[in-house]
């Protein structure tokens, strides 16, 4: 390959990790070609981009971004996953497609930003619950206390009119 045609795909790995919210990094070895384009779709659904990387080309963009780390999981056959929404559903997909599939593919690592993610930590990544509960529960959690408090400060006032309730009973039946 011509020096120009690497430095430009270079720069094309780097554009892409620093563009993208999650990565998800792939050993794609033993797959036939019907599996992989099966997963390529999946992903596509899910507006997630699935390439193979030139592993020599993907360490030098990751070295060049400042993440050092991540160059050492580039080697043997690797594909990345690309996510550009909501952060777990590149793990979510994949690891999914796993599952149901019994399939082969094993997952190397990734990254999230700046920081570089391990197989487990991807994996814990992808039983995270979408974006929306997460929200849900953070707003019960503010509101469960406010609720506490409103109970705690209405049970006196309770208290009292069920006094006066059982005075008023006491004297419409004299």
């Amino acid at each position: 390959m011509a020096t120009e045609k690497k430095v430009k795909l270079v720069e094309s790995l780097q554009e892409t990790f620093s563009g993208c919210n999650v990565g998800i990094l792939t050993d794609y070895r033993g797959l036939t070609t019907a599996e992989l384009n099966d997963l390529r779709r999946k992903l596509r659904e899910a507006g997630i981009e699935y390439r193979v990387v030139k592993n020599s080309l993907a360490r030098f963009a990751a070295k060049k971004i400042g993440m050092d780390e991540l160059a050492d999981f580039f080697a043997g056959p690797v594909a990345v996953a690309f996510g550009y929404g909501e952060i777990p559903d590149p793990a979510k997909v994949i690891t999914d497609y796993i599952r149901t599939t019994k399939s082969i593919l094993s997952i190397k690592g990734g990254f999230l930003a700046d920081r570089v993610l391990g197989p487990k930590d991807v994996e814990s990544l992808a039983r995270l619950p979408s974006r929306e509960v997460l929200i849900g529960q953070v707003l019960a959690g503010m509101q469960s206390p406010i609720y506490g408090l409103v109970n705690v400060l209405a049970g006196p006032i309770r208290g009292i009119m069920g006094v006066l309730q059982a005075r008023i009973q006491q004297l419409e039946g004299e």
